[in-house]
């Protein structure tokens, strides 16, 4: 059964710092590109960064360099460092597993962690 396994969540103040985790199981995801989606009520889901498995990474405007995605394919975990947060960063944060295969594509989420930036 795969599974993927949201942490580092929390509230912090204007300024302040989170890493979030998301360690999947029950699949080789060396090979997968993963990424960090936001999500605010009532608005769509947003792409916030992604690295693929030669870890080369994309990151969404918004982002302005202050946050950085990266990944241990040993522990199968992706991160996302967020640095210098904004009131307008505070979402749910979900990650995503995912790989295209010829006649499939293959899409894992994660549950969901609250970031929550207030004073």
């Amino acid at each position: 059964q795969v599974q993927l396994v949201e942490s580092g969540g929390g509230l912090v103040q204007p300024g302040g710092s989170l890493r979030l985790s998301c360690t999947g199981s029950g699949r080789d995801f060396s090979i997968y590109t993963m990424r960090w989606y936001r999500q605010a009520p009532g608005k769509q889901r947003e792409l916030v960064a992604s690295i693929i498995s030669d870890e080369t990474t994309h990151y969404a405007d918004f982002t302005q360099g202050r946050f950085a995605i990266s990944r241990d394919n040993r522990k199968s975990t992706v991160y996302l460092q967020m640095n210098n947060l904004k009131p307008e960063d505070a979402d749910i944060y979900y990650c995503n597993f995912h790989r295209r295969l010829l006649h499939e594509t293959r899409d894992y989420w994660g549950q969901g962690t609250q970031v929550t930036v207030s004073a």
